[in-house]
């Protein structure tokens, strides 16, 4: 799955990577660390009326969510969509949602190695010689507006798919082993933004596996204690300390 990434750059770069107009009135503050169930504000990008980058919130808060009670009982199972279920199970939200399709961009994520005497080691992994890419996602407005604006808050949720040879050796345990954010490179990224892309194009694009070649990932302290949210979040640990890759 994919509950841990950052994005610790100008948010322009984004628009410099998908040669959208820059955003106006956009702020994001970067991150080196930031865990899906914080439910916390991102950058995404969708297409309406063109391609426009919006903050959203992290979790996808659907349609049946309609009272506070039903939020906090379910969202925290809407961080990550299933691929299999966007077009094969139709019962399934992330089916009514597959038209509904966005862009999180990310200059990496983390992911949680079992190696041993019930230890588990991060690693922090992004595509070679990219500094920025986008994972493909899905969105929904709230049903309830905000509290304090009125609005709809946008939400969206990362895809998730069968892992690489790379992360299957990565993300080895848990309650969901051997899965992988689905990685788009640029082209098919904004493929995946086509309003008339068909549920047979969709299905091109989430069967699409990220190469383990284009990828490096390097094991790094603990995400999950309070620290100082800069660059060492990311430093890399000594290989030799842990069982090979």
């Amino acid at each position: 799955m994919c509950y841990d990434m950052s994005f610790f750059s100008n948010i322009k770069l984004i628009s410099d990577y998908l040669g959208i107009s820059p955003a106006e009135k956009i702020h994001f503050d970067p991150t080196f660390h930031r865990v899906a169930q914080a439910f916390g504000p991102w950058p995404v990008v969708l297409h309406d009326d063109g391609l426009q980058l919006k903050i959203f919130e992290w979790g996808v808060i659907a349609d049946y969510m309609n009272t506070p009670e039903k939020i906090r009982e379910y969202r925290s199972s809407m961080a990550n969509a299933r691929s299999e279920k966007i077009l094969d199970d139709k019962r399934s939200v992330w089916h009514r949602l597959r038209q509904q399709r966005c862009l999180v961009p990310s200059t990496g994520f983390f992911e949680h190695r079992d190696v041993g005497g019930k230890k588990k080691l991060p690693y922090f992994i992004k595509p070679k010689e990219e500094p920025v890419f986008c994972f493909a996602g899905l969105y929904n407005y709230s049903p309830l507006p905000d509290r304090e604006t009125g609005e709809m808050t946008g939400t969206f949720t990362i895809i998730t798919r069968p892992a690489n040879p790379l992360m299957a050796k990565i993300h080895n345990n848990g309650p969901h082993p051997h899965r992988m954010p689905l990685i788009l490179p640029k082209e098919k990224a904004l493929q995946w933004l086509d309003p008339a892309l068909t549920d047979a194009g969709i299905r091109e694009l989430i069967d699409y596996a990220c190469p383990e070649t284009a990828m490096e990932a390097w094991p790094v302290n603990t995400i999950r204690t309070r620290k100082p949210d800069d660059a060492s979040v990311i430093n890399p640990l000594d290989t030799a300390l842990f069982p090979a890759l």
